[in-house]
């Protein structure tokens, strides 16, 4: 075999990742390919046989390849990677700044390979491998797989809410779906994503509507309707209510700023509130921080602001969901 180039490999490699079999495959003698890898030398070894064809800092997209290489023919990116790579965007953020340690990568492998989690890669070896979804050449598992598997690895109440949510209301899949891949697999540690599904079921979108409901159940008020739309006698929208007291036409909304993705939306909001009041319904409004620190002042305030619903006539308002997602 005519020895390889830098050229050809750079070719071959388009994306300067490969493995050391690889390597020696193209061309490249085995102790070459290591003796480059030293201090100094132009590659750099980032996994076991895992090898980046330059210097400096690689990008993720990069990291991702070379956990897939690692992981062999059949491996496939799951959990938040692969949630982000089908366009999730709530939920975990990422980290910053992936010079020290970059983030974990979740691969799945089938059950006979004889691979540990080693450096970034943490590796799950399962007997129900299901089939790849390519996206941009990186396999990853299907969206439920992935955003359940996420789940699975997260004790946060609230990113979880987040990155459900975000999935469901972007109409990737169904909570009907995500608590049947949840049902398949092994039970270890799906009982906190288990609630916070039954609480997106019921209308939570965030980690701050997952606080308000929490919050509510010490109000000792009636059960409210979460994220419903609220309509005129003549079926005129008036818009989407975060909580919706119905027996007496009361709206409570959480001011989250990150819904408000630019001013019209803000602009949107405040027009809301104003249509609300205008056609009868009693509103008020609470900042999540509010909800987190002041529990108190806020159940007294959602008290006093039912009483004063209470004691006014109910005006001809109605609410319906504003879309479905059963568990079953």
């Amino acid at each position: 075999m005519a020895p390889s180039t830098p050229g050809s490999l750079r070719a071959t490699f388009s994306d300067g990742v490969a493995t050391a079999k690889q390597l020696v495959a193209a061309g490249v003698p085995e102790r070459t390919v290591y003796h480059r890898c030293l201090d100094g030398g132009p590659w750099q070894l980032i996994l076991p046989g895992g090898i980046f064809l330059f210097t400096g800092r690689p990008t993720r997209r990069q990291l991702v390849l070379a956990a897939v290489l690692l992981g062999g023919p059949d491996a496939m990116v799951t959990g938040l990677e692969a949630c982000r790579r089908y366009g999730l965007r709530r939920g975990p953020a990422r980290i910053r700044d992936e010079r020290e340690s970059p983030e974990e990568v979740d691969l799945l492998v089938p059950q006979h390979r004889q691979l540990r989690s080693v450096g970034y890669v943490h590796v799950t070896r399962t007997k129900s491998l299901p089939e790849p979804v390519l996206r941009e050449g990186v396999p990853l598992a299907p969206l439920t797989r992935a955003c359940t598997d996420a789940a699975r690895r997260r004790r946060n109440d609230g990113e979880i809410a987040e990155l459900i949510s975000d999935a469901v209301q972007r109409n990737l899949c169904t909570v009907a779906a995500l608590g049947r891949q949840l049902d398949d697999g092994s039970r270890r540690g799906t009982a906190i994503p288990r609630r916070v599904l039954r609480s997106v079921a019921d209308g939570a979108r965030s980690a701050a509507e997952l606080d308000a409901q929490k919050l509510w159940r010490g109000t000792g008020l009636p059960e409210p309707l979460w994220n419903v739309e609220v309509r005129t006698a003549g079926g005129v929208l008036l818009g989407i209510a975060d909580c919706w007291v119905d027996d007496v036409a009361m709206v409570w909304e959480i001011e989250s700023t990150e819904w408000h993705l630019s001013p019209e939306d803000h602009d949107r909001t405040v027009e809301r509130a104003g249509e609300f009041v205008a056609a009868g319904a009693v509103y008020t409004a609470s900042k999540p921080r509010k909800i987190r620190t002041d529990r108190a002042g806020v159940i007294r305030m959602l008290r006093q602001t039912y009483a004063q619903a209470a004691a006014r006539p109910r005006p001809a308002l109605y609410a319906t969901p504003r879309d479905a997602h059963p568990l079953q």
